[in-house]
């Protein structure tokens, strides 16, 4: 049946038919974890529901509880439920054809024994469900088990037939300093090649993340403009409202610098700052994503104390599974430097905490003001600079504010803003990243994941931090009151150079 075009939203005629990728079998170690139910089984569901996941297709949780397929898929529908946009409940036809594709794998981590049945399973699955022995491993574990799965999957011989591919996802956090991160790089890249390895950072999925590359290269009145001649500052905002909730155990382990910096927040600077690439394949993405990251300034313990500020909430050491005493940061605020041609002198400024104001995450350009007072008579210092800025979440979209004359006899100014916003010209809120990612790990695309030395050069300019804040107690803790942003420190880190936070 072809759609009435009349009620279809502009931008959304023409689009191109979506890629599937080929059969396959995903097997997710971690299957009854947090991110199994919260991300990766909504994720599949609504795709599934989108007739995007491959046929045939296979999912088998593999976990160390002992439990029925039954029991299995009864969990799952209860998270899709919960989390996916397609609700089970709305329509019991779509689960029941979802769930038969479903099953569930009992094997320790560390079992030779359950490699070997996982083994049979999947040869048998490729016999009786036609998967052609393709297979996507996803590590939702906790890190400490990424290089023991590794190193099992390779001893086990579970290398599909000749034609087939094997690819492993690793979850971040890759590693916690730069030490362990090539560590564990040595380890995984023992059993599989670089291409085979898919890193994922599910910032990277999000559809605004993407738009950064269509925004940049496909408009030419852009490109003159992204430099340090143009551009004043740099501010990215990551923040969210709430608190550690049940990740206390995990995030006081981790922390703010090594939760969101090192991964997010490095990759949207990189996105932000690269030059264009020679095409839109992984290899060239990521050659330019790291030539920023390696332009970026190294921080020595001066620079530590002067330009990078930690904060923690006022609560913080009363969350479940967190430590009376704990020193651990929900709050980074730093200003860093790019030492190349096109941004030398343009400063980026990055912030990133729990319990603020809003959820909200944003990437603004801050251009330069005009060189001549020309309206100084009649607003004085009133007019402010051009901003781009583009929301990676929520209300996925990109807008311009600029300067414009009210209606009346007189000149006065005001900013106005041109704003775009994804579900008001497309007609609906863009995908969960997981969505994206999972399908681009089964067509073998790794343009939005994070390639070897892309993980230990973010880690290069993050352990220096780290290494400073252990040798130094931290301010007095905590130093920020739930629901502002975060410590006054952060504040006069831009003030002491003429310039303000601006709330996303």
């Amino acid at each position: 049946m072809i759609p009435d075009q009349s009620i279809v939203p502009p931008l959304r005629v023409g689009l191109a038919a979506q890629r599937t990728p080929p059969p396959n079998v995903l097997v997710i170690f971690g299957a009854t974890g947090d991110l199994t139910a919260r991300k990766l089984v909504p994720a599949l569901f609504d795709l599934f529901c989108e007739s995007k996941l491959p046929a045939p297709f296979c999912i088998v949780g593999l976990a160390r509880r002992a439990k029925s397929d039954a029991a299995f898929r009864a969990e799952l529908r209860a998270s899709a439920q919960r989390f996916a946009r397609a609700k089970p409940d709305d329509d019991s036809a779509r689960w029941d054809h979802f769930a038969p594709i479903v099953c569930y794998h009992q094997a320790d981590f560390d079992s030779a024994d359950g490699y070997t049945r996982l083994g049979a399973r999947l040869r048998e699955l490729d016999a009786t469900r036609g998967t052609q022995g393709n297979r996507l491993f996803y590590l939702a574990t906790a890190p400490e088990y990424y290089a023991l799965i590794a190193e099992r999957l390779g001893a086990a011989q579970l290398a599909p037939p000749g034609g087939a591919w094997e690819r492993l996802i690793v979850e971040k956090p890759f590693g916690s300093d730069l030490a362990s991160a090539r560590a564990l790089n040595r380890q995984i890249l023992a059993v599989f090649d670089e291409a085979q390895i898919y890193r994922i950072d599910h910032y990277l999925g999000k559809e605004t993340v993407q738009n950064i590359f269509a925004f940049r290269f496909a408009n030419t009145i852009l490109e003159p403009l992204w430099n340090r001649n143009y551009v004043d500052h740099v501010q990215i905002t990551a923040a969210e409202s709430i608190g550690v909730e049940e990740r206390g155990g995990y995030y006081d382990g981790a922390g703010a610098l090594r939760d969101m910096v090192q991964s997010h927040l490095l990759q949207l600077v990189a996105l932000t700052a690269m030059e264009p690439p020679v095409s839109f394949d992984a290899t060239a993405v990521h050659d330019e994503k790291v030539k920023v990251l390696r332009a970026l300034c190294p921080l020595c313990e001066r620079d530590v104390d002067d330009i990078v500020v930690r904060g923690q909430y006022a609560a913080y050491r009363a969350e479940p599974r967190v430590a009376p005493d704990s020193t651990t940061e929900t709050f980074v605020a730093l200003r860093l430097a790019i030492d190349n041609w096109r941004w030398a002198g343009v400063p980026f400024y990055l912030r990133t905490g729990k319990c603020l104001p809003k959820r909200a995450t944003e990437i603004q350009i801050h251009f330069k003001p005009v060189p001549h007072p020309l309206f100084a008579r009649v607003v004085g210092n009133g007019i402010t600079p051009n901003v781009i800025a583009l929301r990676i979440q929520p209300d996925e979209g990109i807008y311009w504010e600029f300067a414009a004359k009210r209606p009346g006899q007189t000149i006065q100014l005001s900013d106005v803003r041109m704003d775009f916003c994804y579900a008001d010209s497309f007609g609906a809120a863009p995908g969960e990243a997981y969505e994206t990612l999972l399908l681009d790990a089964m067509r073998g695309d790794a343009t939005l994941f994070n390639r070897n030395d892309e993980v230990e050069v973010a880690w290069s300019l993050v352990t220096p931090i780290l290494e400073r804040w252990a040798q130094s107690p931290p301010p007095e803790f905590p130093n920020y009151a739930a629901g502002t942003w975060g410590p006054d420190a952060a504040n006069l880190l831009l003030a002491r150079e003429g310039r303000a936070w601006r709330a996303p």
